[in-house]
C-alpha cells in the first residue's frame, strides 16, 4: 500500500522549528496524496520527500507510517513481464479458436488461460470473463492496462468493485482508449487537485490528459470556493495555464485574499493570470514579496485588472 501521509492532529504547527520546505510540505498533506504526487507538487526527488516526511514525523508533526500489508500488487516489472507471458499464450494458443469458442471458454475458464483471455481484441471476450466468477483484480488491471475497444472497456467500467482499485484506475488512465465517459464517470467525484494531478500526468497518453483538462475545466466552478483555492494554492498556481478563460467567485477571492503570499511562483502565476480578479491583484501588490521585488511588482502593474 502507498503511504499517503497526514498531519497529526491537533498539533500547531506554528509551534514547531519548521523551515520553509517543512512548512510547504506539511501545509499540503491531507492524507489524499502518495509520494508520487507529492513530489511532483514540490518538485522535488520522492527520495528528498521521505526525507523531509522523516523529519516532520520526528518533529511529531505527521503520522509515522503505517505498517505495511502483504503487497496486492506486483511491481512493475514483474507485473510487465507476467504480461506478456499471458499474451503470449493467448496470441499462441488461443487467438486462432473461433470467437464463440473464445467467449464459451472466458465464462468458464481457468489460470492460466483465464488471464490470458484478457488480451482477447473482442469485446464479447472480454464480457464473458468479466462474468466467470474467478475473475478478479488481477485479470481486471490487465483488461484495464490492455484491452483496446471501448465497449470491453466500459464493460470493466461496469463493475464498481473492481474499478474501485487504484491498480484498475491506473491501468484505465494508460489506455489511450479510455472512453470518455468512463473517465468522466470515475473521476468526476474526485477532487479537483486529483483531476489536475491526472492532467499533468507523464504517465497517461495524451488523449487521457486531454479528457483530463476538459473535466477540470467542466469541474472547477462547480466545487466550493476552499477547493478552488486549494487547488490553486496547492500547484503553486500551475493549475492556472489550464483554467484560462474561467473566473473566480467572490467566495474563493476572499479566502485568496487572506493569505500572506512568499512563493515567488505562484505570485507569477497569478500574475499572469488574466483572470484574476482586481481584490486579488491589489492584494498581491500589497505583499512584501512584490514589494522587494520590481519584475514582480511591475508584472502586477500591467495586469489588465490592476488599479
Amino acid at each position: 500500500m502507498t503511504w499517503k501521509p497526514s498531519p497529526r492532529h491537533g498539533v500547531d504547527p506554528r509551534t514547531l522549528p519548521l523551515d520553509a520546505q517543512q512548512a510547504q510540505l506539511l501545509a499540503r498533506l491531507d492524507g489524499s496524496l502518495d509520494l508520487p504526487a507529492l513530489a511532483a507538487l514540490m518538485m522535488l526527488g520522492e527520495d528528498q520527500v521521505v526525507g523531509i516526511l522523516a523529519e516532520l514525523v520526528a518533529l511529531g508533526a505527521v503520522l509515522p507510517e503505517a505498517p505495511e500489508e502483504p503487497e496486492a500488487e506486483e511491481d512493475a516489472p514483474a507485473a510487465a513481464a507476467r504480461a506478456e507471458t499471458h499474451r503470449a499464450r493467448f496470441e499462441q494458443q488461443l487467438h486462432a479458436r473461433p470467437v464463440d469458442e473464445r467467449v464459451a471458454l472466458a465464462r468458464v475458464a481457468i489460470e492460466p488461460d483465464l488471464s490470458a483471455l484478457c488480451f482477447d481484441p473482442t469485446a464479447e471476450v472480454v464480457r464473458a470473463v468479466l462474468v466467470n466468477p474467478r475473475t478478479g483484480l488481477v485479470q481486471a488491471r490487465l483488461i484495464a492496462a490492455h484491452h483496446r475497444t471501448t465497449a470491453g472497456l466500459e464493460a470493466l467500467g461496469g463493475r464498481t468493485a473492481l474499478t474501485n482499485d487504484p491498480g484498475v484506475r491506473r491501468g484505465l488512465l494508460q489506455n489511450p482508449l479510455l472512453p470518455v465517459g468512463l473517465y468522466r464517470r470515475l473521476w468526476s467525484p474526485r477532487r479537483l487537485l486529483e483531476q489536475y494531478l491526472v492532467a499533468t500526468s507523464r504517465d497517461t497518453p495524451e488523449q487521457v490528459r486531454a479528457m483530463a483538462r476538459d473535466l477540470l475545466r467542466a469541474s472547477f466552478n462547480q466545487r466550493t470556493g476552499e477547493e478552488r483555492a486549494e487547488l490553486i494554492l496547492t500547484t503553486e498556481g500551475r493549475c492556472l495555464a489550464s483554467l484560462v478563460g474561467l473566473t473566480l467567485d467572490g467566495h474563493t477571492t476572499a479566502l485568496l485574499c487572506r493569505r500572506t503570499y512568499v512563493s515567488t511562483l505562484l505570485i507569477q502565476n497569478l500574475a499572469r493570470w488574466s483572470a484574476a480578479p482586481p481584490p486579488l491583484i491589489a492584494h498581491l501588490r500589497r505583499q512584501d514579496a512584490v514589494k522587494r521585488n520590481a519584475p514582480l511588482r511591475q508584472l502586477l502593474e500591467r495586469h489588465p485588472n490592476a488599479s
